[in-house]
């Protein structure tokens, strides 16, 4: 529950800048997949705290119907991040940052894919208690790292925001977990330890290999390909 309330304050916090505060003043216009990707993910992360405080109530029944509703949810908003992330990618393309916007467009496919493989994976094992909710606060932990990224805009002097807020500051609630699982049950349970570090690793890699060539040459594939007429 406390990585929950955690995760919305960074979503308040971290596009209050760039979103929120513009959209309240209308002075932010964007297409209708914006708007709703940002209404699924806000509502997985809100739905996560939720059914958190159903399972410490032991109230199992509403918890399973708000499970259901919750394959909807997570389904909306892992599918809208390519969109979004085309648009993202299109707009950083008018503002003259050529191929380096559009390497964008991987980050994107991996959380997109990383997101919605945990949020399977929970499914697949939602009759195993343990299993089950740490693939879940897993999911909400890699479709916060936007969210912390976002922080940059508050310290525009830090060098390398990618790496401080992308990472380290996205990826510290991974650790978090494991001091709490190790603190709470005296070992670290291997879906947290083992995917946790998988997910840690995938974000290291993509800040070691953003635009190289090569990155290039796999987003620019990406990138005609969802842009096709």
């Amino acid at each position: 529950m406390s990585i929950g309330l955690l995760g919305l304050f960074a979503i308040l916090v971290g596009f209050a800048k760039p979103f929120i505060i513009p959209v309240s003043s209308g002075t932010f216009h964007a297409p209708f997949i914006i708007y709703f990707h940002g209404a699924m993910a806000l509502l997985w992360v809100l739905l996560f705290t939720v059914q958190s405080l159903l399972i410490m109530r032991r109230n199992y029944k509403l918890h399973m119907r708000l499970g259901v509703a919750g394959l909807f949810i997570a389904l909306a908003a892992g599918i809208t991040i390519m969109p979004a992330g085309l648009y993202a990618v299109q707009k950083e393309l008018k503002s003259g940052l050529g191929d380096t916007a559009i390497s964008g467009i991987i980050g994107n496919c991996t959380t997109a894919l990383m997101f919605l493989g945990l949020v399977i994976a929970a499914i697949v094992y939602r009759k195993n208690g343990a299993v089950h909710k740490r693939l879940m606060l897993l999911s909400v932990i890699v479709l916060l790292w936007p969210a912390w990224f976002r922080f940059r805009y508050y310290f525009p002097s830090v060098e390398r925001p990618d790496i401080w807020f992308a990472v380290v500051l996205a990826d510290s609630l991974i650790i978090i977990s494991w001091i709490w699982d190790k603190l709470a049950n005296g070992k670290i349970h291997p879906v947290l330890l083992y995917v946790g570090g998988a997910i840690i690793l995938e974000h290291i890699l993509e800040v070691i290999y953003f635009d190289s060539t090569p990155w290039r040459f796999v987003a620019k594939h990406m990138y005609n390909l969802m842009t096709l007429p």
